[in-house]
């Protein structure tokens, strides 16, 4: 469907035009009548579906701009998603003049005061700060048309529950509230209970969730196994840039640690970092200076990074709605994606439970040699050289380079550059990952709505053999392989990402 078909003024389809928006997802197509009409609605969404827009654009259709009060709030649970909102919503919103702040954690509030005080009419962000900023008097939400919940289930496994609650006792009853969340358990249908009237329900279907374009794999192996195949992989398929995931923050740090060891230009991502060490990061990583991303998935919540071709599961997910949202940011726009799960022997129950939702059949795949391995980094070695010889001018070089030929068998010197750009040496460093307590075994009672793990990982990379900086490292272990019972999720008190 045409967005010209959905209702929305002319300013707002230029915004859409300039943005590359061609045809409306189907959670817009879905959502945008819905919400333009004042509806209360709940939105099952994974990050690349368009979520921010279906609910972005209908808010700022409504916005009055001769109304200085804040008339739209959008709450999220990692400060890189509600930056990526008010960043979208703000490019949406320009040519209607609609202004849009954020506030988060980790920033100076003095500075966010300041900025509110220019009068935004849509406010994002994250549950802890809005609470502080209402707390102090300088964020008012009587006059709150539409309030949103983005990420709703990650907000609850971080234990923001009494904020948000907080939060919403201070907007209007007859306000409008929307709810959108990668997974759907039975708290967040409760959340819709309690704080929504009547509230519609939008969910994409398993096929639309997925991609023809994403090949899906797994391998069997045990927890100590895992590193080395993985290492082997990236070696072998030379992957361009990739996610991998991984449950713990513990995890993570090992992971992108061990990862840097072996010669890979890496870093990891989660909760415990500063906003500006994570900033910093992804930064590199949109920009191509950083080859691998390690993250846990709370920390990978909204990032919206092209070009992603692999997706790892250093830990296959419990919820397999997870395992959609992980494999999603691969695939996109047209280009092809791979995802590999890695199953240790006891998790093949849930590797078949995320069979049934996507309805797509995980092909095995057999774990490389370490003689495959050294193959494929000889063979990206060559696509390296390649790649110097076209962009770098050799022509001060050649006198340099003729003497050393005149001392020097030509093989040999070559045979020494591949030596130099291959890890061959890295490779037998010794890298150490902490077993991570394995998921309990499925059975009639513990299905999808059993025990759920609170902190999950995922790592980008794009591997360059010439480029060995050192990104990442250093961060401190806490709360690792927690695991909640879906029924005690109100009760979590620890704070994560805020």
């Amino acid at each position: 469907m045409k967005f010209s078909e959905l209702g929305l003024s002319d300013s707002l389809l230029k915004a859409i035009k300039r943005s590359g928006y061609e045809e409306a997802t189907p959670i817009q197509e879905q959502t945008i009548p819905m919400v333009l009409e004042g509806k209360d609605v709940i939105g099952q969404a994974q990050t690349g579906t368009g979520k921010t827009a279906a609910f972005g654009l209908p808010i700022i259709e409504n916005v009055d701009t001769e109304n200085l009060n804040i008339q739209a709030i959008i709450i999220s649970p990692t400060r890189e998603l509600a930056i990526q909102t008010q960043e979208e919503l703000y490019r949406l919103g320009k040519d209607k003049h609609v202004r849009v702040q954020v506030v988060y954690g980790g920033a100076d509030i003095r500075r966010q005061i300041k900025s509110l005080k220019q009068h935004p009419q849509i406010l994002v962000g994250t549950p802890g700060r809005l609470r502080d900023h209402i707390n102090r008097h300088t964020v008012k939400l009587d006059h709150i048309k539409t309030l949103v919940l983005d990420e709703a289930d990650e907000m609850l496994n971080m234990g923001f529950l009494e904020d948000i609650e907080s939060i919403i006792k201070e907007t209007p009853d007859d306000r409008q509230t929307l709810l959108f969340s990668a997974t759907m358990p039975p708290e967040i249908k409760r959340i819709g209970v309690q704080f929504m009237s009547d509230p519609e329900t939008v969910r994409i279907k398993a096929k639309e969730l997925t991609t023809d374009l994403v090949d899906q794999y797994y391998i069997r192996a045990r927890d100590y196994e895992k590193f080395d195949i993985m290492t082997r992989l990236i070696d072998v398929q030379d992957p361009d840039l990739t996610i991998v995931f991984g449950r713990t923050k513990r995890r993570v740090d090992e992971l992108s640690k061990g990862l840097i060891a072996r010669g890979y230009n890496a870093a990891g991502i989660h909760g415990d970092l500063t906003q500006d060490k994570r900033s910093k990061i992804m930064w590199k990583f949109k920009n191509n200076e950083l080859d691998i991303l390690v993250a846990t998935d709370v920390a990978a919540r909204g990032l919206d990074i092209s070009g992603v071709t692999h997706v790892y599961n250093y830990d296959i997910p419990s919820d397999p709605d997870s395992y959609v949202h992980r494999i999603g940011r691969t695939g996109r726009a047209g280009h092809h994606g791979v995802s590999l799960t890695f199953v240790t022997p006891n998790e093949m129950d849930y590797l078949h439970e995320i069979e049934k939702l996507t309805r797509v059949r995980m092909l095995p795949l057999k774990p490389p040699t370490a003689e495959e391995a050294f193959k494929g980094q000889v063979a990206s070695a060559f696509n390296d050289i390649d790649e110097l010889i076209a962009q770098d001018s050799t022509d001060r070089y050649e006198e340099a380079a003729e003497k050393l030929l005149e001392t020097h068998n030509a093989t040999d010197l070559v045979a020494a550059l591949l030596n130099n750009m291959t890890k061959e040496a890295a490779s037998e460093v010794p890298v150490k990952i902490t077993p991570e307590r394995p998921l309990p075994r499925r059975n009639k009672r513990n299905n999808r709505n059993g025990n759920r793990n609170n902190s999950h990982g995922g790592n980008h990379y794009r591997r360059k053999n010439f480029r060995r900086h050192q990104h990442g490292g250093g961060h401190r272990n806490d709360n690792h392989g927690k695991s909640h019972s879906s029924r005690h999720a109100f009760n979590i008190r620890h704070r994560k990402e805020d």
